[in-house]
């Protein structure tokens, strides 16, 4: 494992198994709490600010627990026309979701930020990227899902794996943010506070 040179402990605030395997690129040691926090939007609430709010939420939900931590939140929402596209949970609802997004982008909100307890400090950060699919045909659908059935994933699609193939472009200042945490902010946020990356 890397070290850091700040004597504080690593701690992700989240359950998700993607933003798991994207910080353990980092060769860092952390530890991983469930954050309780209600992500249902706030009424006439944008996108964004929504992502935003809730990454620190979660966050500052950990806190408690870890006195002498640095705390990870993030969260996404994905938006098409104006349409949340939360996680679908079931194929019935993949195949809604895939149904409505083709042909049209998605934009999928991604925020980040992290909290060093002792300190109050907050670093926090945006980063969108927007995903046109393809025309898709309801027999692309059904052998995408049945390939890959991604129910627990925001939009029904896994762009780092066979769902890249429904895509017609991808553009975002990073392509890890799409995945659930934009990592190129949060290493220079780790960075910012002593931890040694690479």
């Amino acid at each position: 494992m890397s070290s850091t040179n700040s004597g504080l402990k690593l701690v992700l605030a989240s359950t998700s198994r993607y933003r798991k395997q994207l910080l353990s690129r980092l060769n860092l040691a952390f530890e991983i709490v469930a954050p309780h926090v209600d992500e249902s939007p706030l009424p006439r609430e944008a996108p964004a600010v929504t992502a935003s709010r809730l990454a620190l939420a979660k966050a500052e939900a950990a806190r408690a627990g870890f006195p002498g931590a640095l705390i990870i939140g993030s969260d996404q929402v994905a938006i098409c026309e104006g349409q949340r596209l939360d996680k679908p949970g079931d194929h019935a609802n993949a195949v809604r979701q895939l149904q409505f997004a083709r042909g049209r982008s998605v934009v999928f909100y991604t925020a980040l930020a992290v909290l060093h307890v002792a300190s109050g400090r907050v670093q926090a950060d945006l980063v969108p990227t927007e995903s046109r699919f393809r025309d898709l045909t309801d027999e692309e659908i059904e052998r995408y899902l049945k390939a890959e059935p991604a129910y627990d994933v925001a939009g029904s699609a896994k762009a780092e794996g066979l769902g890249i193939a429904l895509m017609d472009r991808i553009e975002s200042a990073d392509p890890t943010a799409l995945i659930g945490l934009p990592m190129i902010s949060l290493c220079g946020m780790l960075r910012n506070e002593g931890f040694l990356v690479p």
